[in-house]
Formats: C-alpha cells, structure tokens, sequence
C-alpha cells in the first residue's frame, strides 16, 4: 500500500454551546490517495465542512492526527499551516472569496505567485479550458455566478497542489452550470494527479467521484 496522500486518524472537534461542549466530529478516520477524487456526504450539521477545515489546517482537531503527505499538520502553528496550505492545497468554496479589486488573471495567478509557481502558460491553458481566456482583464463584479466559480477553481489549481479541496463547489449554481463546473474541475484534478475531497449535499453529485463517505451526526455512517 502506497502511503495516503491525506490521512485523517481518529479526529474529534468540539466547539462550545449554551448546552455545554458540542462534539462536532467524534473519531473520524478517512484516507484518500493522490489521484483519488472522495465525496463527502451527510445532512447539515453533520461535521462536514469541519472536516474539510481541519484536513486544510484552517483549524485544528481537539485529538487525532491530519497527516498529509507524511506530515501532522494539525501540530504545526498557525504560521506553518498557512505555509502548507499555500504551497500544498487548493482551497474551494462557495463563496468564492476573489479579489475584488484584482482582474481575472490576477486573481488566477494570486495564490501560485504567493507560493512562487506561477507559471503563466499553465495559467492561461487553466483559464481557456475553464471558458475564461476572453474575461482575464474583467473584474469579479463583472462575471456571473459560474464565471466566479470558474475564476475559483482555476486560482486552486494554477499552483498545482496535491489537495484539492471543494466546499459544495456548485451549491450556488444551476444544475447544468454546475454539472459543467463538476467535469472540469475533475478533468483538471485528474491531469493534474492532485487528490480531490469534496463536500456535497447531492447524492448525484457525490456519485460522479470515485469514492464516497458519509458524515452522520460527527461519525461515519453508510
């Protein structure tokens, strides 16, 4: 067996409540291999997004081990998991989170400069195969919805990270807008051999990846 690009050991997270300390995820263990592409299902509330979060390093686990590529970032300070996740992984969410006053191309390029590897050939073949190559110079504010979405997913990948991951990528989109959004983004993932966990509420949606696991009340489920 290969070692797991990321492997999730034993995670639980708490967070405070009027009714006292919460267990959001309660002894989650989840791999997932380079290459691989994982759905993350479950109803609201069920510790999904917190689960992306801490495999990101946004966040540390109460115990347990977030190990990616060898390595527990969730013992690293808040400095160094920045560090990992500029130069390691891509980051997709709903909201978009573009510069406002940066242009298409910048915003594409922002997190590879940030990580020294921008590679503008790389970038630009990103943005034609993403529909973009005639919006580079337009602002946020002048792209629709998918455009953004579009905009996001290649600012994730310029930098070719090893993790990608996607926070409900197209719950903001129209059914055809996003099934569009889904095939490109696992195109690019695939060509790029980078390891995609994605977070979805859609059981059409989660079927498309290779694999799937299930978030039930902070534990895994069928």
């Amino acid at each position: 067996m290969t070692t797991p690009l990321l492997d999730l050991r034993d995670i639980r997270k708490t967070y405070p409540s009027e009714s006292g300390p919460l267990a959001v995820l309660d002894g989650v263990s989840v791999t997932l291999q380079a290459g691989e592409t994982l759905a993350l299902t479950g109803e609201s509330g069920s510790g999904k997004s917190t689960l992306l979060h801490l495999s990101g390093g946004l966040d540390r686990p109460d115990s347990g081990e977030v190990v990616l590529e060898g390595q527990d970032i969730g013992q690293l300070d808040d400095a160094a998991r920045a560090r990992v996740r500029r130069m390691r992984i891509g980051l997709i969410f709903q909201q978009f989170n573009l510069v406002p006053s940066l242009s298409v191309a910048a915003n594409i390029a922002l997190q590879a400069r940030l990580a020294g590897k921008h590679d503008p050939a790389f970038a630009a073949d990103l943005a034609a195969r993403l529909g973009l190559g005639d919006l580079l110079a337009r602002y946020p504010e002048q792209l629709s919805g998918g455009q953004q979405q579009r905009v996001a997913i290649a600012r994730a990948l310029a930098s070719r990270p090893a993790l990608i991951l996607a926070d409900e990528p197209t719950g903001n989109l129209d059914e055809e807008t996003g099934d569009s959004v889904l095939t490109l983004l696992l195109d690019l993932v695939a060509e790029t051999g980078a390891g995609l966990l994605m977070v979805t509420h859609s059981p059409r949606l989660a079927e498309r990846l290779g694999r799937r696991v299930h978030l039930s009340r902070g534990r895994l489920g069928g």
